[in-house]
């Protein structure tokens, strides 16, 4: 009886391990690569343009607001730019969000941010809240409570909802790597100021192709 239960578990760690190395942890699986806006027809469909040696860089600023093909939703922590890479016909280049920074006020340097970080503060601003978590929300604010009473918590999107949200948003970063030209997508930098009371907005751009330094407005 023993020496069968024994055969047992040996046989189910054995096909155990088999399905482990057929199917790796989900940590070690790729990311998701981001795809990118499509590009416009011309660099000149873009506010501003400057050259980096072959290659035309384009861009315009989009403040606190976050432009996809799928709407637009908006962020309190970072700024962005939609920027664009154009070459020959049959160009290449390699990109990285490394190779651009944002200059504010002529002294103010910010690295461009991976598009993850900018999940937690993403809103839609079509998003309202179900009735149901208005009505409790202004019941709990105005009930006979002391003034102890903590303030409500905000009503929260649905999870589903925010993915959706995260994907578009994903989708229409800078995409990375050896791509053909053109490529478009959008360039997150931290940043809570108002861009109204910004004086001076410059991308900056150094990478493979040369260096190209673009100065936007707010």
């Amino acid at each position: 009886m023993r020496l069968s239960a024994l055969r047992t578990v040996l046989w189910i760690t054995v096909v155990g391990g088999c399905i482990q190395g057929q199917n790796p942890p989900a940590k070690d699986a790729p990311a998701v690569e981001a795809h990118g806006l499509p590009p416009r027809v011309a660099a000149t469909d873009y506010q501003f343009q400057e050259k980096a040696g072959d290659v035309t860089i384009a861009a315009e600023f989009d403040g606190h607001s976050v432009p996809t093909a799928q709407g637009t939703f908006s962020t309190e922590d970072y700024v962005v730019v939609e920027a664009a890479l154009f070459g020959t016909p049959d160009a290449r280049a390699k990109l990285s969000i490394e190779d651009f920074t944002l200059r504010l006020n002529e002294k103010k340097t910010l690295p461009s941010q991976p598009y993850a970080l900018v999940f937690h503060s993403l809103k839609d601003p079509e998003w309202e809240p179900p009735a149901s978590a208005e009505k409790s929300k202004t019941s709990i604010g105005t009930g006979g409570g002391g003034r102890n009473d903590a303030p409500p918590t905000p009503p929260k999107m649905p999870i589903e909802l925010r993915r959706a949200m995260e994907q578009k948003v994903q989708k229409a970063a800078m995409p990375e790597g050896d791509r053909p030209l053109p490529q478009a997508g959008l360039l997150f930098f931290e940043h809570r100021g108002k861009p109204e009371h910004l004086k001076s907005i410059e991308l900056i751009y150094s990478g493979p192709a040369g260096k190209a330094t673009l100065t936007l407005q707010p």
